[in-house]
């Protein structure tokens, strides 16, 4: 069908106008009046969601407020749509976008959330680790404390042969599929007789999580459940209805996981049916009692995943990504994750991360980027290498040799090949210049600062802004940048242009004030406990007035790890607050195995800890 496009828009020089149809952009011609139009030959079914954007230089640089939506007469062959443009139309509001969890458009709206993975959780149902339905109490107790923001570590999938390196969440081996471990076996229909509840006993007394065993024992359950019951629920219109939904990456995420495990791709298709069914319970639930989950979106895709194995074009698979050295690693890190093809990504505007991000959508109102410095640039480190000191960024301005030479530096120790340019040399994170001259080392030092701090700065801003617009209008999540480590000088402008809340952390050397535009942490998964922090155990009041200090903040949002609001109870805290911690960054083989100490189910019962929680979030003007 074609399709006429037109609208009313009054440009600055240099400006013009696309409308985005199938995340496809197609631009349009200006004419008189500041009518811009353009006829598009497109199915009826693309009206349904489609929008306008304005464009500088190949940016975008604005963006509506909501999508537009249309619907042809039937049979028709063409049509003729004349829009105006959308403006955000509550005053007050400094969002550029619309988003699907109305409270964060409130203008002044300041909100309180918690911290926690999944696999932390604990309650007397599940079998050994969290699980999405013992999310529920916990959401009654955010409700019942005036919070709005449940924060979650990534939930996707990271099966592989079901030992401890699978406990890793930033290692997903799909970026759609949910881990199976976060079933609810009752609701498959597995008997609770006595060999399930002898188990189930085993596994909930240990203090922490034993991944290889619960892995072991669930998986049991969750196969026989599929043999008794999978043929009926596939066949059923409620599975056939998700199967099609979801065909974009299901299929071949069971295929993937069926070739690795020599079993039929319908087991993998009907655990994701239950999962996307739980999940998707406990959402509505949420929201429902005004709670908008946050999820983690890992800034990288293992070399061994779905999309890496079916879509090897859109991944660097001779790298791996990690981060220079910083506050959470002196030696640098390598997570092990192929650094993406973005070039080959761009051809199709970025569709696969689009469709990352709808997918995510459905569960989660508010996300985290992980590393959103690596949407500005990565860095890379070859794999041959496993130090994080080895590594370059992608993509730099590195210099040739005559360059080098010119300035009568040595290249031995202070320089090293950028394998993406070849010929040409960055400089090493940790150079070997204590013992050079010290004419030279002045040179060096400059151009070292330069390097890093200076010369990318116009480069890696266009390279974020190539990006980042066009997967943030993809969804209405609200966008939240884990902005920590060597953060270039670019980095709070485009995130301020974006309105991507920052991060604001406990210990960490931020300058300036607090932005309204950010969220405020007391600690992270990746971090001590505020417990762990002071230099002898905090009492209560101390923890009150720390927590306190965040809550006044003028951070839209104060989520603290449920680690930090428990030690405002002396009784229900941790008796050994080393045990607090989640991960050691520094430590690429840690095991993931933090559960709460307590069965979550206390959390619903009045409490001297509930009363503080709720006072302190009332008092600071955080309560929903």
């Amino acid at each position: 069908m074609k399709v006429s496009f037109s609208i009313e828009y009054r440009t600055a020089w240099g400006e013009s106008l696309c409308v985005v149809l199938q995340d496809k952009k197609y631009p349009m011609q200006w004419g008189e009046g500041a009518i811009w139009s353009v006829t598009v030959d497109c199915p009826a079914a693309a009206l349904a969601d489609y929008t306008y954007v304005v464009m500088r230089d190949g940016l975008i640089i604005r963006t509506e407020w909501k999508h537009h939506s249309a619907k042809a007469p039937k049979g028709a062959r063409t049509l003729e749509i004349c829009d105006a443009w959308i403006d955000c139309p509550i005053p007050g509001c400094p969002f550029p976008r619309e988003h699907q969890a109305a409270i964060f458009d409130r203008p002044g709206f300041r909100g309180a959330g918690t911290a926690i993975p999944v696999f932390s959780l604990r309650t007397a149902d599940d079998f050994g680790i969290g699980e999405f339905r013992d999310l529920r109490p916990l959401v009654d107790w955010a409700a019942a404390t005036g919070q709005c923001v449940l924060q979650l570590l990534p939930v996707n999938d990271t099966t592989r042969k079901g030992g401890w390196a699978d406990s890793y969440p930033y290692s997903p081996v799909s970026t759609f599929a949910l881990h199976p471990l976060y079933i609810h076996l009752q609701d498959l229909g597995v008997a609770e007789d006595a060999a399930f509840k002898a188990r189930q006993a085993e596994l909930n007394a240990l203090p922490e999580l034993d991944y290889p065993k619960v892995f072991q024992a669930k998986m049991a359950l969750i196969r026989s459940a599929f043999e008794a019951r999978g043929a009926k629920d596939l066949a059923s219109a409620a599975c056939k209805r998700f199967v099609r939904e979801n065909a974009y990456w299901l299929e071949e995420y069971a295929e993937f996981c069926a070739r690795r495990d020599g079993l039929e791709p319908e087991y993998y298709v009907w655990m994701q049916f239950h999962l996307d069914r739980q999940f998707s319970e406990e959402v509505a639930y949420a929201r429902a009692k005004g709670v908008y989950f946050k999820g983690d979106l890992p800034i990288g895709v293992s070399a061994d995943s779905a999309e890496a194995y079916w879509h090897p074009e859109l991944f660097n698979l001779d790298s791996s990504t990690g981060a220079p050295p910083d506050y959470f690693s002196t030696d640098g890190q390598n997570w092990g994750f192929p650094t993406y093809n973005w070039e080959e990504m761009a051809k199709d505007d970025y569709a696969w991360w689009k469709a990352r991000l709808r997918k995510m959508s459905q569960y989660f109102d508010a996300f985290r980027i992980d590393h959103i410095l690596g949407f500005f640039r990565i860095w890379e480190i070859p794999t041959e290498f496993t130090s994080g000191m080895m590594g370059h960024f992608n993509p730099a301005l590195p210099y040739t040799p005559e360059e080098i030479h010119a300035l009568g530096l040595p290249l031995e120790g202070l320089f090293h090949p950028d394998p993406r340019h070849p010929g040409m040399y960055q400089p090493l994170i940790a150079p070997a210049s204590a013992s050079l001259p010290q004419a030279q080392q002045e040179r060096f030092g400059a151009l070292y600062n330069d390097f890093f701090y200076h010369r990318h700065d116009a480069f890696w801003k266009r390279n974020a802004e190539k990006k980042l617009p066009e997967l943030l209008g993809a969804t209405g999540m609200l966008a939240c940048g884990e902005d920590l480590g060597m953060v270039p000088d670019c980095v709070p402008g485009v995130m301020d242009h974006e309105r991507i809340l920052s991060l604001k952390m406990r210990g960490m050397e931020q300058e300036g004030p607090w932005r309204v535009l950010s969220v405020c942490a007391t600690s992270s998964h990746d971090m001590e406990t505020l417990r762990m922090q002071c230099e002898s155990d905090p009492q209560p009041w101390e923890v009150r007035r720390m927590l306190n200090e965040f809550l006044e903040s003028p951070s839209m949002l104060a989520i603290f790890p449920l680690q930090d609001w428990v030690a405002l109870d002396a009784g229900l805290r941790r008796p050994d607050r080393d045990a607090e911690r989640i991960n050691q960054p520094a430590d690429p083989h840690h095991h993931w195995r933090y559960r709460v100490h307590f069965d979550l189910a206390r959390l619903r019962e009045p409490s001297e800890l509930n009363v503080t929680v709720a006072g302190l979030i009332k008092d600071a003007g955080r309560a929903v």
